[in-house]
């Protein structure tokens, strides 16, 4: 697949059912994720900030984060391909009364002003370019001299089996769902960390620091099937499926979480980089 094929697909994606799951469960993602926002923010809060971009924004949970914390005084700009996330952003900044704008455009084609950004900043934004150099490369170029890059991704499959157990166990059910490719768009693209140095080496950041970080997440119990069921590869497949192929795939990927499941919590290690790196 060409790289203008990759982009289309991922605008498909994030334009349609990969979006329609993550607004409808912003509230439970957000408390899933609420560590990675605190890294980021806390780092971005060390050192004096005036202007962020906040890369692959989705429903604005970090922008938001940052722009609570830091007031009026910092301006936080999300940016994000996918049209119902932003909305979901801009509604979010509205009801919480925070400065943060946020931009419907792709991070790697879209003309950025150059040198306006002191921090840079994604979770778990920047595995979904199709060609990341290109895209470090723009955001280089929109960050000013000194510039701190902050970004998490997700380190590999083999090290997140909680990510990938409801795709595991339906796959006897749905077996046409989408394979996980090594270096392909999508959640484990910066698995490799030495693929990663090389991207960021490549579009010209500098003190590249990249560190391995485990952290511990939780959900409440109850709220396990609509996040199996909505999000994530089987979540996409069962958005077309009919109800009893619904029930059965339920039936069958709920049971493969039980080892994660601690009384009334759900409880996993998210296994990531912690990418760091200079303009």
């Amino acid at each position: 697949m060409d790289d203008q094929s990759k982009h289309s697909e991922q605008s498909a994606l994030w334009n349609g059912p990969g979006a329609r799951g993550w607004v409808a469960l912003q509230a439970l993602i957000d408390g899933v994720y609420r560590p990675f926002d605190d890294r980021i923010v806390d780092a971005v809060a060390s050192e004096t900030t005036q202007r962020v971009l906040d890369v692959g924004c989705g429903t604005g949970s970090t922008a938001v984060a940052i722009a609570r914390r830091l007031g009026a005084a910092v301006r936080c700009t999300g940016i994000d391909i996918s049209e119902p996330m932003i909305a979901a952003a801009r509604e979010r900044a509205r009801r919480e009364g925070v400065s943060a704008a946020f931009v419907v455009a792709d991070a790697q084609r879209q003309p950025l002003e150059p040198a306006s950004f002191d921090a840079i900043v994604s979770r778990f934004g920047v595995m979904f370019f199709d060609d990341p150099v290109a895209a470090f490369t723009n955001l280089r170029r929109a960050a000013r001299a000194g510039a701190r890059l902050r970004a998490i991704a997700w380190r590999s499959a083999a090290d997140n089996a909680f990510m990938t157990t409801a795709e595991r166990a339906a796959a006897p059910l749905l077996p046409d769902l989408p394979a996980r490719r090594p270096d392909e768009p999508g959640q484990f693209a910066f698995a490799d960390d030495s693929r990663v140095r090389r991207i960021l080496e490549d579009s010209g950041w500098s003190a590249i620091d990249i560190q391995p970080i485990d952290v511990s997440c939780a959900m409440p119990e109850d709220t396990l099937v609509p996040y199996v069921s909505q999000l994530g590869p089987v979540g996409r497949a069962l958005q077309q499926a009919d109800d009893d192929l619904r029930a059965r795939v339920v039936a069958a990927v709920r049971p493969a979480f039980d080892p994660y499941v601690h009384g009334t919590d759900v409880r996993f290690t998210a296994a990531c980089w912690m990418l760091g790196a200079r303009a």
